[in-house]
């Protein structure tokens, strides 16, 4: 995924000329202050969200001329909207992530159905994988939304702020997931976080928003570190 002279935003542009690659087999961390449109970059990257101007690219053809479909197959997104329907399962949400290759009718083959369980087993999440989203806490539905896009099998993840609900624990633990699926299944994963001292322990690359621009970095700046 690269961008060429993106503009995000609304009415106005948040951020213009934004030109970045999103490394492979890596994990980048997006952080910056609240406001500075984080949320609003991630939702123009995964195609939620028309760019003002410019272009996201993915597979080398321009993410505006992909259809649903075609982009849910390249880009799985965990985002902190409200659940719109709280009475499906942890099961039922975490299968959503193969609707891409099965549809939405009809049962799921047995390969589907092992890849759902799998992906609930890897964020520990078994033990409530028949309890609606109602019942569970914040965390446990974050990490049944992770594992819904684990299951999605796309080559990029993104994810705006996917350890918010977590204690300090399940945050590392999460973190560390993220790095393996960057690491050992060769996955982009792009997330924003507040957590700067996860963001150094389990990032690869850092993406710092301040000040009307983006800028690809290796560490974190000083100056950002200090005033967070």
């Amino acid at each position: 995924m690269l961008t060429h002279d993106l503009a995000i935003g609304y009415a106005k542009p948040l951020i213009s000329n934004i030109n970045l690659t999103l490394p492979k087999r890596s994990m980048t961390c997006l952080v910056g202050a609240n406001g500075t449109g984080k949320t609003t970059f991630l939702r123009t990257l995964a195609g939620l969200q028309r760019p003002l101007s410019g272009v996201v690219e993915v597979d080398g053809k321009a993410i505006s001329t992909l259809s649903p479909a075609q982009i849910s197959r390249l880009v799985s997104v965990v985002l902190t909207d409200k659940v719109a329907d709280s009475l499906i399962t942890v099961n039922e949400l975490v299968a959503m992530g193969r609707m891409p290759y099965t549809g939405f009718l009809g049962r799921l083959p047995d390969d589907d159905q092992k890849i759902v369980a799998d992906s609930i087993a890897r964020l520990g999440i078994d033990n409530i994988s028949d309890c609606r989203l109602q019942e569970i806490s914040d965390g446990q539905r974050q990490r049944a939304f992770i594992a819904r896009a684990l299951a999605q099998q796309t080559p990029i993840i993104i994810l705006d702020e996917p350890t918010a609900f977590l204690d300090f624990r399940s945050r590392a633990e999460v973190m560390e997931l993220l790095q393996h699926l960057a690491h050992d299944d060769g996955k982009s994963v792009l997330l924003s976080t507040h957590e700067l001292d996860q963001a150094e322990r389990f990032g690869d690359w850092y993406w710092v928003m301040e000040e009307g621009r983006i800028m690809s970095e290796t560490h974190l700046p000083m100056r950002l570190r200090n005033s967070t």
